[in-house]
């Protein structure tokens, strides 16, 4: 099974329209949002095209495809607009022998188990290390990239991580698990 995995939209409508292309490319069966769909926060600047509610239309056009974590900027009002859940702190997702156990990251999530793969978001800087227990890894942020990172988001396919840039389709890291 493949799997688009991105976080950190903050109502950027022309990255959200970005990462739609990608999905249709992609062909995943799931698309995982890692949190902070549609607002920027108090210490983000202004993302490129700032809509909530094209962003909204945009995921909503998606919804039958989209499993949702809830980030530290998506708050109840959002399930006005949005028609799929995004309430969710954690998942559990299999990847081979493995557990993935996906979060925003502005919460450590206490079902953590040693050989496990975390896989957040929240910082917007892409990672894959490995901590004392677990598999650390961060999709980057598909509108508000940090410390020089691509806008990227993350693929999942038997084993295989991929993050690409969400402008271009192009990956530049890939780990195999």
């Amino acid at each position: 099974m493949k799997y688009l995995i991105a976080s950190d939209i903050h109502g950027s409508q022309y990255y959200c329209g970005l990462l739609r292309t990608r999905f249709l490319e992609e062909q995943p069966q799931k698309l995982i949002l890692l949190g902070d769909l549609l607002y920027h926060g108090a210490r983000n600047p202004l993302p490129r095209e700032y809509s909530t509610l094209g962003c909204a239309e945009i995921l909503n056009s998606m919804k039958e495809h989209i499993l949702c974590i809830r980030g530290n900027c998506d708050s109840q009002v959002d399930t006005l607009v949005l028609e799929f859940p995004v309430e969710a702190d954690f998942a559990l997702l299999p990847v081979g022998k493995r557990t993935a156990v996906l979060a925003h990251g502005h919460l450590m999530p206490a079902v953590l188990q040693k050989g496990d793969i975390l896989i957040n978001g929240h910082f917007h800087v892409p990672a894959c290390e490995e901590r004392e227990t677990y598999t650390y890894v961060n999709c980057g942020s598909v509108s508000i990239p940090k410390e020089e990172s691509p806008h990227s988001y993350l693929t999942v396919e038997d084993g295989v991580f991929t993050w690409k840039d969400v402008e271009t389709g192009k990956p530049f890291l890939t780990r195999t698990f």
